[in-house]
């Protein structure tokens, strides 16, 4: 039986997608799909991840949903599959209703083998209704770290996946990311209600890419440091900027030494956006100068450099954005050019809003009126409050057990001993540890753009995956002034879970200079002297 799916997997993989061999890191996921289970797969960009959802399907003969975030990168996502023969649509706003209605007619005959849309279309229930109708085989979610980066406010449906997944009946779900240290695993896991799913976090490492950071006091300085590294820098490349005015002031810059460039950010439109990527894919644009909005899905192989001009919200999103370069497997560059003052653009940028327990008890004592499913637009008139005020104590408080937030968005009030002003503390206190474990990710970056030890040990250390320095590819181990300690060394080993006096459980992630790195669930990142906590006795080894 084993030997027989396994032919047909590679068969699957010569004849439709024209690979030469499947390799093992993408097929022991296939096979756990293939055996029903829920599967995680967090694998570098470049490394092949979306034939894990697209030969699992072909196998599974039945209708694929793959919830994915752009609508360009459903487009590219459809285009890919059809090239290979197989049926394919994307389900987002730019159809018509004519079209939606084609669309499901397709589905409803069996005629489309996968579908594509954004998490926002799940919210219709009629679109999951006819979905369901379907009886998919496979529900995926490709760029699943956007559930941590942006459910919790930028596009809180992505934290109504988990109920969705159950209205569908819950067929096997996988979940797809290039990037996810622990926290963001567990709640990838938890918010798409996950059954005992198998994990595969596989080979962070991308040794072909050189990593530096080179520091500024004087923000002008760094700037034209830069455009002058990017202008005499051979091949293509990505620059990424925080702000839409700098994407255009550097791309202007860049342009003016003659070398071929374009901002791309969200404020531009869609067809301006399509055009700009175009444009870069086909190497008549050398170098893109972008915020996040680029990036997610490229498969540009032969980009030779990314540079930060802001530093990223975390390391997390540091890592999925230098994975960009060196895809073909050459050699690359990937530099943060670090300003200190930067992080503060950063922290106002990147940190969960505030929510506070007077915000928090209107909103559910008007839920607990109500005696039915309330409409968050309702909230929001009655309340006259803002939609991420809303959305943010609407989850808060589904976190803490007070209201039920149903597939079709409306929210319950659920039965429970808690008063109104025990619920809304308990929200405003989930949401206050969300900003905390979000100042920590930051925080874990800043120390990245300051160690003086291995950097490839620092990022890898982080995701979990222990490595000892020095790298050899990296500036501070070329300068000379890396110094690694042996792992085994210190008093716990990596990756080990610990116990403090006052924050409970936490996992070892690091050590630098006299200093210990611990993530706990709650209070996020945190960096110890290692003399205070032999001193004052202040972690001890879980048994």
């Amino acid at each position: 039986m084993k030997k027989d799916w396994r032919t047909r997997l590679q068969k699957a993989a010569r004849e439709t997608l024209g690979f030469d061999d499947v390799h093992p890191e993408q097929e022991r996921p296939i096979e756990a799909v293939l055996r029903g289970r829920d599967t995680l797969v967090v694998m570098p960009t470049g490394s092949g991840k979306s034939a894990i959802y697209q030969l699992a399907g072909m196998l599974l003969h039945g209708l694929t949903i793959i919830v994915s975030p752009l609508i360009a990168l459903q487009r590219d996502q459809v285009v890919a599959l059809e090239d290979a023969g197989l049926s394919a649509a994307h389900l987002n706003s730019t159809l018509s209703n004519g079209e939606h209605g084609d669309l499901f007619a397709r589905l409803d005959a069996g005629m489309v083998s996968f579908v594509f849309l954004a998490p926002e279309q799940l919210a219709n229930e009629k679109t999951v209704n006819r979905l369901k109708r379907a009886n998919p085989a496979l529900f995926v979610v490709d760029e699943a770290h956007c559930i941590t980066d942006w459910g919790h406010d930028f596009r809180p449906d992505y934290l109504q996946l988990g109920p969705v997944i159950e209205q569908l009946a819950h067929p096997p779900v996988l979940a797809l990311t290039a990037t996810a240290a622990g926290p963001v695993r567990d709640e990838i896991i938890a918010r798409l209600g996950m059954r005992d799913p198998a994990v595969f976090v596989q080979g962070f490492d991308r040794p072909n890419i050189s990593l530096g950071v080179e520091t500024f006091r004087d923000p002008d300085d760094k700037r034209a440091t830069m455009i002058e590294r990017a202008g005499n820098h051979a091949g293509s490349g990505i620059i990424y900027a925080a702000t839409r005015q700098a994407t255009e002031e550097i791309a202007a810059a860049l342009s003016e030494t003659g070398r071929s460039a374009a901002a791309y950010h969200a404020g531009l439109k869609t067809s301006e956006r399509d055009d700009i990527q175009s444009r870069f894919m086909a190497n008549e644009l050398k170098i893109m100068v972008a915020t996040i909005a680029f990036g997610m899905g490229i498969d540009k192989p032969d980009i030779r450099f990314v540079f930060h001009h802001d530093i990223s919200e975390s390391l997390d999103a540091y890592y999925q954005e230098i994975g960009r370069a060196g895809r073909d497997g050459e050699p690359a560059d990937a530099v943060l050019f670090y300003h200190p003052d930067n992080l503060d653009l950063r922290r106002f940028q990147s940190g969960a809003g505030e929510l506070k327990a007077e915000d928090v008890r209107p909103v559910l004592a008007t839920i607990q009126r109500a005696n039915e499913a309330v409409d968050p637009a309702d909230l929001r008139e009655a309340l006259n409050a803002r939609d991420s005020q809303i959305n943010r104590a609407l989850h808060r408080l589904e976190e803490v057990g007070a209201v039920t937030i149903e597939p079709s968005g409306e929210v319950v009030a659920t039965e429970t001993e808690q008063s109104i002003e025990e619920a809304a503390t308990a929200a405003a206190e989930a949401q206050n540890n969300l900003r905390q474990y979000a100042t920590t990710r930051l925080e874990m970056m800043r120390q990245y753009a300051e160690t003086a030890d291995c950097r490839r040990e620092f990022l890898l250390n982080y995701f979990g995956e222990p490595y000892e320095g020095p790298c050899g590819s990296c500036d501070t181990c070329l300068a000379g002034t890396a110094e690694t300690t042996a792992l085994g060394a210190e008093p716990f080993a990596l990756q080990s879970v610990v116990i403090h006096t006052t924050w409970g459980e936490g996992t070892v992630m690091h050590y630098e200079d006299g200093k210990i790195v611990i993530l706990f669930p709650d209070a996020g990142y945190r960096t110890l002297d290692l003399d205070l906590v032999r001193e004052g006795h202040l972690l001890r080894p879980k048994h």
